[in-house]
């Protein structure tokens, strides 16, 4: 169901009003209105359970969006986080639909190589440092294969699957893979639950981006790192051009399109708060709504 737990009685679109006031009741009775870190899970980590009036916003915005239809036909993803100082509110839609990510997962071959250098197995040098950089801010392919294969293809896989991250489960719902060289060869171990080569869930991005924010994903020594990495994006498109109109923003960012596939994930910084926002798109038209999509949810997020 794209709309969450209750999806089609809170589709805004095509809900009578009395419907609408039952399943918010019934909705609100299934989780509260806002919850901090210690209400979710004892470890801190961010759970897929959505605030009822954050949910109700964000399926607002996109009816008035006229993307209904994408999201009911599982084309369009979005995981929204408004951080909290003591906790968080999540709400999304098809945010554990897995969909292709294209570079977007780049951010995964980041964390596992720093992951391996935390451990001890891979020494960042001058030349892997600048690779790590550049696939992330400029999105440069050869950079990223170059990552991987100093990484290790199958132990980068095995990083995101191991307990403590979780961020690709072949029992659940999947998450995020990179199963393809970012060159023209093919795939070499395309992920088992929907055979994509670079695939990407939007609940599962936010999570890493979750724990970055938090602190809580790698030693402060790589936390840091992988920080300062993902600061600056080189390429102005997307939802950095979205939020190019606001002033006082910092970001970190990583996109990534391929055809009509297109993906972007930033943590947004402002004056007044913090949030994240992921938005996995199949569609022509799906950079452009990236875009709308990340000014949209900037003003809805600065009037809660």
């Amino acid at each position: 169901m794209p709309y969450g737990i209750l999806a089609p009685m809170i589709h805004a679109t095509n809900t009578p009003g009395a419907l609408l006031v039952a399943a918010a009741i019934l909705f609100s009775c299934l989780l509260p209105a806002r919850y901090s870190l210690a209400d979710t899970t004892a470890s801190g980590d961010l759970s897929p359970r959505q605030d009822i009036g954050l949910q109700r916003d964000l399926n607002k915005l996109v009816d008035d969006l006229g993307w209904g239809q994408m999201i009911d036909e599982d084309t369009m993803a979005i995981a929204l986080v408004v951080l909290e100082t003591k906790g968080y509110r999540l709400a999304m839609l098809n945010g554990r639909h897995m969909l292709y990510a294209a570079s977007l997962p780049k951010i995964a071959v980041l964390f596992a190589a720093l992951v391996a250098a935390q451990e001890g197995d891979l020494v960042i040098d001058e030349e892997l440092e600048e690779d790590m950089h550049d696939m992330i801010r400029v999105s440069c392919n050869p950079c990223a294969t170059r990552v991987m294969a100093r990484v290790g293809r199958e132990k980068l896989l095995r990083i995101l699957q191991r307990p403590e991250y979780r961020f690709y489960d072949d029992e659940g719902h999947g998450g995020i893979w990179v199963g393809k060289d970012y060159a023209g060869r093919a795939a070499y171990r395309r992920d088992p639950l929907h055979g994509l080569s670079h695939g990407a869930t939007a609940f599962q991005v936010a999570r890493i981006y979750y724990h970055l924010y938090r602190g809580t994903l790698l030693d402060e020594k790589h936390t840091a790192m992988m920080r300062e990495m993902m600061a600056n994006p080189g390429i102005s498109h997307k939802f950095v051009k979205g939020l190019s109109k606001y002033d006082d923003l910092e970001l970190w960012r990583k996109s990534g399109s391929w055809r009509d596939f297109h993906a972007d994930s930033v943590l947004v910084q402002s004056p007044t708060g913090a949030y994240i926002l992921v938005g996995l798109i199949e569609g022509a038209n799906g950079d452009r709504q990236l875009q709308t999509l990340a000014a949209a949810v900037h003003e809805l997020v600065q009037s809660l």
